[in-house]
């Protein structure tokens, strides 16, 4: 089963761009073995809907790439990453690091 990728954003948040980018940058090569969807997250429904951590978020099949759990109150904010954006590299390892497990 291939990984799923979710990436959540709203447009709001000046950073999905960025994230977006690194995010690409991280899956070349990788496009056949994963799936990857885009969330636009528009209201504050769809946030409790999707559990959003904030924009951008990046899931790995429901899974937050950094470990965050899901919030007790989802809410229509960006998020807030205390080392900055993860870059393509962090984000590639850790794709990385769940195909293995799944193959």
């Amino acid at each position: 089963m291939k990984p799923k990728l979710e990436f959540q954003y709203f447009e709001g948040c000046p950073n999905h761009i960025k994230m977006w980018n690194n995010l690409e940058s991280a899956i070349k090569g990788l496009e056949n073995e994963i799936e990857i969807e885009k969330v636009l997250v528009e209201d504050e429904v769809t946030a409790m809907q999707v559990n959003f951590r904030g924009s951008p978020t990046l899931l790995i099949n429901g899974e937050d790439l950094l470990g965050m759990p899901a919030p007790s109150e989802p809410s229509l904010a960006c998020r807030y990453y205390p080392k900055g954006i993860p870059a393509p590299e962090e984000i590639r390892k850790i794709i990385l690091q769940k195909l293995n497990r799944e193959e």
